[in-house]
């Protein structure tokens, strides 16, 4: 592991140290720290992707690692900044530790995909959105999340409110503004998809295209049954995990069999 990888991965780890005893009720937050750690863990992380994908001879490393840790990064970014508004404590340490084990990844399992988007800015586009598209609606994913964790506690009484916790109606009204932001970045993405990608319907991209359009009649589905049909709870839960998970499928499943078979 390179020290600026390690440096990225003890500043995470001193952030996750100052806000899991919070969560836990053990002590009290120090967040000018946590944050201040964060950031540290974050400009680090962003400074070793840089260099995986930039740093060779020609074109760009987009390997599968290098795309997953870019992602965590763009999700461990939004949530800082959603916590330093004093909100989404909860959610932190789920981010902190994806970005860590990403890293730790990357840092052991060095691997090559080189592109050359700096020769066709249309699919540099395409990717781009593609990747905002999913952090936000991973993020959206990580909302339901809680709100299922904390109704089922309440329900349990195994927790009880306090100052730190976020009202339920506020995490899912939250959790319906960010699947709408996802939902019209995803738009884009299958629109510039289809504009700039050459052979999206060969063998090899054509289960991208199929996977991520059902991930998007899932969301579509999920914002009529909210706002036509008043869904909520764990109904709209369960869409938004499924939804994710083919979006998972569509973006990394091909690249993960192909890794699997070459192993």
């Amino acid at each position: 592991m390179s020290w600026i990888a390690l440096l990225a991965f003890i500043a995470y780890s001193i952030s996750l140290g100052l806000i899991l005893p919070s969560i836990l009720r053990k002590q009290g937050l120090s967040r000018r720290l946590a944050l201040l750690s964060a950031a540290v863990a974050l400009i680090s992380h962003a400074v070793f992707l840089y260099l995986r994908i930039f740093d060779v001879q020609t074109g760009q490393n987009l390997s599968l690692l290098n795309i997953g840790s870019l992602i965590t990064l763009m999700i461990c970014t939004v949530m800082t900044i959603v916590a330093s508004r004093n909100r989404g404590w909860f959610l932190l340490p789920i981010v902190y530790l994806l970005a860590m084990i990403h890293m730790v990844f990357a840092s052991v399992m060095p691997g090559e995909f080189i592109t050359h988007l700096e020769a066709t800015p249309g699919l540099m586009v395409h990717i781009g959105l593609a990747l905002f598209s999913y952090a936000v609606l991973f993020i959206a994913a990580l909302y339901a999340f809680q709100l299922a964790w904390l109704d089922h506690m309440l329900k349990n009484k195994k927790l009880t409110f306090t100052s730190d916790m976020p009202p339920l109606m506020g995490i899912e009204r939250k959790m319906f503004h960010i699947t709408q932001v996802g939902v019209v970045l995803l738009t884009l993405t299958l629109i510039t998809g289809l504009v700039f990608m050459q052979h999206i319907f060969d063998e090899e991209n054509l289960h991208k295209a199929l996977l991520s359009f059902l991930a998007w009649l899932v969301y579509i589905v999920i914002l009529w049954g909210h706002y036509i049909k008043g869904w909520r709870g764990r109904r709209v839960v369960w869409l938004s995990m499924v939804g994710v998970a083919l979006l998972t499928l569509a973006y990394f499943g091909s690249r993960i069999w192909q890794n699997v078979m070459v192993l």
